[in-house]
C-alpha cells in the first residue's frame, strides 16, 4: 500500500505531547478557552473544519496545552495522523490502494517515437492548430496510454490523467477558482460533472487537465500543468 501527504498542518506554536489527542467531552467543558487565532493549512488554502454535526473545529488552550481535532479530522478522511516533533507541524496521510508507487513522487514523461508521430499527427488533424504540446512529466505511478484528436483539440491519455489541449475555453460557462500556478500562469478549477478540471492558457490554446479516476489530487494536477509544454 502507498502513502500519499494529503494536508499539513503548520501550527505557529510549541505543542506540547498532547497535541495530536482531541476528546469531544472536553470540548463543552471547556470552550471558554478556544483559541480562534489558529487556523488550518490543508494543502496550502485555510479551511474551516466541521464535526459530522456541521459544528466548527477549533483548537482549544486549556492550562497552557493545545488540544487539536486531529482525531475528528483523521476519522472523516480516513487518514493517518503523525506528529513531528522537531518541525512543529502535524502530517495527515493517506493509504490508497493500486500502485505500489507513492503519487507523489514525479517522473519525467519519455514520448518514444512511434508516441511522439502519433501526438503529431493528432494535432495535425486542425489547421492553424498543428504545434504539438504535451506534460513533460507525472507522478511516477502514472503511464502515458495515447493520444486522440477529439471534435476541437487533442486529448493526452494517462493512466490517471486526461489532458486536453484546444483552442476553445469551456471553462467560461461555469464557476471557476482562480489559482496561480508555479510558473506564474493563471489558472481555473472548474467542475461541469462530478470531476474537477483545471484549465490555463498556453500561447494560442487552452490546456485542461483533470484526473477522471480520482487518483491525483488537484496539487498534483497543478505541478503537472506547469510542466506542459510544446513537443520537440
Amino acid at each position: 500500500m502507498k502513502k500519499t501527504l494529503l494536508s499539513l498542518i503548520v501550527v505557529g506554536m510549541t505543542l506540547s505531547g498532547a497535541a495530536g489527542v482531541y476528546a469531544g467531552s472536553k470540548l463543552e467543558k471547556i470552550s471558554a478557552y478556544l483559541n480562534h487565532g489558529i487556523t488550518f493549512k490543508v494543502n496550502g488554502a485555510v479551511q474551516s473544519l466541521t464535526d459530522s454535526n456541521g459544528k466548527k473545529l477549533v483548537p482549544i488552550t486549556y492550562q497552557n496545552t493545545t488540544y487539536l481535532p486531529v482525531r475528528v479530522i483523521s476519522n472523516m478522511a480516513g487518514i493517518n495522523v503523525q506528529f513531528d516533533a522537531a518541525s512543529q507541524q502535524i502530517r495527515l496521510e493517506t493509504t490508497q490502494g493500486g500502485d505500489n508507487q507513492p503519487a507523489g513522487e514525479w517522473t519525467a514523461v519519455h514520448y518514444n517515437e512511434g508516441q511522439i508521430k502519433a501526438i503529431k499527427q493528432a494535432y495535425a488533424n486542425f489547421e492553424s492548430f498543428e504545434a504539438a504540446y504535451a506534460p513533460k512529466q507525472m507522478t511516477a505511478n502514472d503511464s502515458y496510454v495515447k493520444a486522440a484528436a477529439t471534435g476541437d483539440g487533442v486529448n493526452l491519455i494517462f493512466k490517471h490523467m486526461t489532458v486536453n489541449v484546444s483552442p476553445r475555453d469551456y471553462s467560461s460557462d461555469y464557476e471557476s477558482r482562480e489559482v496561480k500556478l508555479a510558473n506564474g500562469v493563471v489558472a481555473k478549477w472548474y467542475t461541469p460533472s462530478d470531476i474537477p478540471m483545471l484549465g490555463f492558457q498556453l500561447d494560442d490554446r487552452t490546456v485542461t487537465i483533470s484526473s477522471p479516476d480520482g487518483s491525483l489530487s488537484n496539487s498534483q494536477i497543478e505541478q503537472v500543468a506547469v510542466s506542459v509544454a510544446k513537443l520537440n
